[in-house]
């Protein structure tokens, strides 16, 4: 069986092309994680100097919500790059294995060191884990933050093509409608291949009266195990037919799985900005080399500020 053949599942749509207008000056962003704590923090302190190259208008720095680790993983790497690095920081936080104390506890540790910036997530569930009950939805944690720390920017996540938990994509963005009138100023995406998926939900954002910036996120996909991973967590994304044959020709050729995987990002991202996107999140997956490359092929397209435009 071919790597194409495990990945595609049954996605028939038409789509019709929507282009962004905006007045605002198009941010590159990355997204990096915290190490495990076993491995060690040099390799990412590396990538993380390696990254600063590039000038990100921001980072935003993941939280695992099956090891309720955060004050030992996220806080101290988004610290690193807010106040070592001198790069504007989003700390993420899934609040559905959280308490209110602890929610509150983590916001006064990111508010000590100057991280006012908040990813907003309901977080996975965790099969044979009960949730708690104080945050069933990403809208119960804005709503919490808002009230005991007004101070904070809270940026909120959404689906171009429909949360995995959604039963279709209008209820999808009418929840999302409720999480930025609960007091979300921006909306990062969920990674996604076919950019006409990203116009059209985009639209349908405008039509529902969502009028926050919205950030798209692209992950470039480099190796056969990746591919592998994106089968088994993001089912529902929607795989182009050119990104299709680019894993089938190169599935058993890595060099050049790589070097197509990273021309099909900057690919995208040059679409997306002639389009007017509000900005670019790239999900580097802690690849500094990732980040530079794409960097390298897109800086032009993109103004670097010392402070994060609508975040």
């Amino acid at each position: 069986m071919t790597l194409i053949k495990m990945l595609l599942s049954q996605q028939k749509s038409k789509t019709k092309k929507v282009k962004l207008m905006t007045s605002q000056t198009p941010s590159l962003s990355f997204e990096v994680f915290p190490p495990n704590p076993a491995v060690g923090n040099e390799k990412i302190l590396l990538a993380l100097d390696d990254m600063k190259g590039s000038a990100p208008h921001f980072i935003s720095v993941t939280a695992s919500n099956n090891k309720y680790n955060i004050k030992e993983t996220t806080v101290p790497l988004a610290d690193h790059i807010q106040n070592d690095l001198a790069i504007p920081t989003i700390a993420h936080l899934p609040a559905i294995y959280l308490s209110k104390e602890k929610v509150a506890d983590t916001l006064r540790e990111l508010d000590a060191v100057g991280v006012n910036r908040i990813l907003a997530l309901r977080g996975d569930i965790i099969p044979g884990v009960e949730p708690l009950k104080d945050f069933r939805y990403a809208t119960d944690l804005i709503e919490f933050i808002k009230a005991e720390a007004p101070n904070f920017d809270i940026i909120g996540a959404c689906y171009p093509e429909g949360h995995p938990d959604s039963p279709n994509q209008i209820s999808d963005i009418q929840n999302l409608k409720k999480k930025v009138d609960a007091g979300c100023s921006s909306l990062v995406t969920q990674l996604f291949f076919d950019n006409e998926r990203f116009y059209d939900f985009q639209d349908k954002c405008t039509l529902a009266g969502i009028d926050v910036p919205i950030y798209a996120g692209i992950m470039p996909i480099l190796n056969r195990n990746q591919a592998l991973r994106l089968l088994k967590t993001c089912e529902n994304i929607h795989l182009p037919r050119k990104f299709r044959a680019i894993l089938d020709k190169y599935e058993h050729d890595p060099e050049s799985l790589r070097a197509a995987g990273l021309a099909y990002a900057v690919d995208q991202i040059v679409d997306l900005v002639t389009q007017d996107v509000a900005g670019v999140h790239l999900y580097t997956m802690n690849n500094a080399e990732t980040a530079r490359h794409i960097y390298e092929a897109t800086h032009s397209l993109f103004k670097h500020h010392s402070q994060v435009g609508a975040l």
